[in-house]
């Protein structure tokens, strides 16, 4: 019997058996190889803590509204199988399937467990991964499309100094974005050192510890008194504002791309008042995406995967620590819930 990592109580990953099935006409099957979860709403879910345990949001209001009675969460503990993103080899597959093969790569959607059966027929997000070697850029694949939205909704261009704060997966990959396309400097910003390493190493011209530092000053003092012209939030931190609304530039805009929790404190006179800061809230996955038509979710993600493959972007620090599938609920725990620090994005080793 095969197993699947599950939330069996908040803060509680344990594996569960579930039975297989052979995959329908336009279905393959893979044993998968390598997983991961996803760090930051997951999480909150994880914890119970997530707005969707008591509400919903209602695409025809366009609000979070409160479920009806007998309208159970979107995730069940017990049953909700955690992960998110996995890469895997075809074993089956299904007689309407013609564009893949036994043998197979791919990457998609879904939970942390040991076979994934997945629709194969106009499916674009099952995307076929020609170099096994790239398995760490391919587990990005979400991550990676928040990113890029959130770089696109700040509209950062060459020469622009672009300053990111937070160094999970979603910032890394913005910083080597905004670094690519030209920025100068690129900053960013995070109290976990080897985060700050590994950012460093991947491009970054400054890196700065909020703890040890008045990061709104500094950024002006690194890019001549102007400031960032655009800034890229990831954290989610209140802290992380008040300073990036200090270290702005003079009409500068912050993509804020975090789904934050509620700010106790948020000082918007001073800086933000004078300087005619703008903040515009980033999702790559809310729809129709500002650059509708031209651009939608289906674009992102395909922009986004081609950039993990060419070697556009290099994800090999950001998948860290890497765990056994059998070690993988005892270091969900540790590195997802109660240790963030320790870890980026943890890779699960099948």
């Amino acid at each position: 019997m095969n197993r699947m990592l599950v939330a069996v109580e908040p803060r509680v990953a344990a594996f569960k058996e579930y039975e297989e099935r052979s995959p329908k006409p336009d279905e393959i099957k893979c044993k998968v190889l390598y997983a991961a979860p996803k760090h930051g709403t997951e999480v909150t879910e994880f914890r119970a803590a997530s707005v969707h345990v008591k509400e919903k949001y209602d695409p025809e209001w366009q609000l979070f509204l409160p479920r009806e009675e007998g309208d159970k969460a979107d995730t069940v503990f017990g049953e909700w199988n955690l992960g998110n993103q996995w890469v895997g080899e075809i074993v089956e597959l299904g007689g309407e399937v013609t564009e893949f093969k036994i043998g197979d790569y791919v990457c998609s959607y879904g939970g942390i467990r040991q076979t994934h059966i997945i629709r194969a027929v106009d499916n674009y997000r099952c995307r076929k991964l020609n170099d096994i070697g790239r398995w760490k850029n391919a587990l990005c694949y979400d991550p990676a499309q928040f990113a890029l939205e959130g770089v696109r909704d700040g509209h950062v261009r060459p020469g622009d100094a672009a300053a990111v704060y937070g160094l999970g997966a979603i910032g890394q990959i913005a910083a080597q974005i905004c670094k690519n396309i030209g920025a100068s400097p690129v900053i960013v910003i995070d109290p976990i050192a080897h985060r700050r390493e590994i950012a460093l190493k991947n491009g970054a011209d400054y890196a700065l510890d909020p703890d040890g530092e008045d990061v709104g000053f500094r950024l002006k003092e690194l890019t001549g008194k102007r400031g960032a012209d655009v800034i890229i939030e990831t954290s989610g931190h209140v802290s992380a504002l008040q300073s990036g609304l200090r270290g702005l530039a003079y009409g500068g805009t912050i993509s804020f791309v975090a789904f934050a929790k509620p700010f106790p404190m948020l000082e918007l006179g001073r800086e933000a008042h004078f300087n005619n800061a703008k903040i515009v809230f980033s999702r790559a996955c809310s729809e129709p995406l500002p650059d509708y038509p031209r651009w939608d979710r289906r674009r992102i993600e395909d922009t986004c995967w081609e950039m993990l493959t060419n070697g556009y972007l290099n994800c090999e620090d950001i998948i860290f620590p890497v765990v056994d599938f059998d070690e993988s609920a005892q270091a969900y725990m540790k590195y997802v819930d109660r240790e963030p620090q320790s870890s980026i994005k943890m890779g699960v080793r099948f």
